[in-house]
């Protein structure tokens, strides 16, 4: 049952207060005072405060709008023996629960404490309720964290294996896709696109050659020149990694990359002959970094050509081959910011 709290300075009207509590069942103390009371609100814990206004040193309306300020759940009756609609309105604006004009009457009195507990009672199961939910929240955000942390590091696995399979299959061409992932990141960072692109960016990067999988080794290390048949075998590479990642449930938009990452805007790239409105900006910004690392490298057919060649490579078919807006973002990247090829495998952050 509830504790109750009288505060009133006539000793007759405490007792009899208390009296008529206790045989309802309550817990029921009382204060000389106002002064007093917030001393026992310190020490003791109660459900309802009732208060008479007019008092010694410290008014009721005082008393209730520190219980307002400190115990803030707790249910505060005013009682006068003065009753005016100002006061009245005053203790509702302060927070008085009720309000009760002297002399009490019993059965006036039992019903408001028994509303006031009510209050108090579902005020509190309320803040039990809230804190559950906190915690519920809290347990639920963290076990997500932990499957999200445990997913990215799936997918880097993942991406890893594929990665290395590819290597494994072309020796001569280690490190490419790594380093054209990392360098198609840094054009889209530089065209200021958003950092969830950026992270499926350099994630398709790091497979875009998966197709080469399905390709015979020797044509793939071949030193010398490739027949017509071995180059069309080459050119069908990204169609095969396409047909392979569309059987994995990832976003569309790796797969459609990979699948147009030897496209043109001209329309005479492979293996579809898409045009530039055809092809995504992922595509366009895969398409320029993976020229680049390539004419910067050494291939089992030819020397590394240089940055001087490659950046050549795309100005002067910017707007026809190349996205001009891409080409101009990657030329700045490194003459301006002075970029170097980054080999390193970063942690991808596979946007969920």
């Amino acid at each position: 049952m509830s504790r109750v709290l009288i505060v009133d300075d006539e000793k007759s009207m405490r007792i009899t207060l208390c009296e008529f509590l206790k045989k309802e069942g309550y817990e029921a103390e009382s204060a000389s005072d106002a002064q007093m009371a917030c001393q026992m609100l310190q020490d003791n814990v109660y459900d309802v405060v009732v208060t008479d206004i007019i008092m010694p040193r410290m008014s009721g309306i005082d008393l209730l709008w520190n219980v307002q300020k400190k115990y803030s759940k707790i249910q505060v009756i005013i009682m006068t023996g003065e009753p005016t609609v100002e006061t009245a309105v005053k203790a509702v604006q302060n927070g008085a629960s009720d309000y009760l004009t002297k002399p009490i009457d019993r059965e006036s009195f039992i019903k408001a404490v028994h509303h006031a507990s009510q209050i108090k009672l579902l005020r509190d199961e309320k803040a039990i309720l809230e804190k559950q939910n906190r915690l519920h929240q809290k347990c639920l955000e963290e076990m997500v964290q932990k499957r999200t942390i445990a997913l990215q590091n799936a997918m880097q696995g993942i991406i890893s294996l594929l990665s290395s399979v590819v290597e494994f299959r072309d020796p001569y061409t280690a490190g490419h896709q790594r380093r054209v992932g990392n360098l198609s990141a840094a054009i889209a960072k530089k065209m200021n696109i958003d950092i969830k692109t950026i992270e499926f960016i350099r994630i398709i990067g790091y497979i875009h050659d998966i197709g080469k999988i399905a390709i015979p080794t020797e044509i793939l290390s071949k030193p010398g020149i490739l027949s017509p048949l071995e180059k069309e075998m080459i050119k069908n590479h990204p169609a095969m990694g396409y047909e392979m990642l569309t059987k994995v449930k990832l976003p569309e938009i790796i797969e459609e990359t990979i699948y147009q990452h030897h496209e043109r805007c001209d329309g005479s790239g492979y293996p579809r002959g898409l045009e530039k409105n055809d092809i995504t900006i992922e595509a366009q910004i895969l398409i320029v970094a993976d020229v680049v690392e390539a004419m910067m490298s050494h291939r089992p057919y030819r020397p590394a050509l240089g940055l001087e060649a490659a950046l050549y490579e795309i100005m002067q078919h910017s707007d026809v081959q190349y996205d001009a807006k891409v080409v101009l973002a990657c030329r700045d990247l490194f003459c301006k910011d002075h970029y170097a090829i980054d080999d390193s495998e970063h942690r991808i952050y596979f946007p969920l």
